[in-house]
């Protein structure tokens, strides 16, 4: 179950916390894909594509943290 808590009436806060939230327990995506029918041949594509994404993006970490291709310079964060 998940829960959020509204801080000082901040509304919008709380809000891009259980958005943040759903997305990352990845509930968006399910209510999505429960939206349309898709069909078995689609799935297996979709899974496939997903899988080379994955597949990719562990890769490219790997090659950052052994300082083969420079890593994405990290933006300042400010006020906190």
């Amino acid at each position: 179950m998940v829960e959020i808590y509204v801080r000082q009436n901040n509304v919008d806060q709380a809000l891009r916390a259980l958005k943040k939230k759903l997305q990352n327990e990845g509930i968006l995506r399910e209510m999505k894909a429960r939206d349309h029918y898709e069909k078995p041949s689609e799935r297996r594509v979709r899974e496939a594509g997903e899988a080379v994404r994955r597949v990719r993006k562990l890769a490219r970490k790997r090659a950052q943290m052994e300082g083969l291709i420079p890593g994405k310079p990290k933006k300042p964060r400010h006020g906190r």
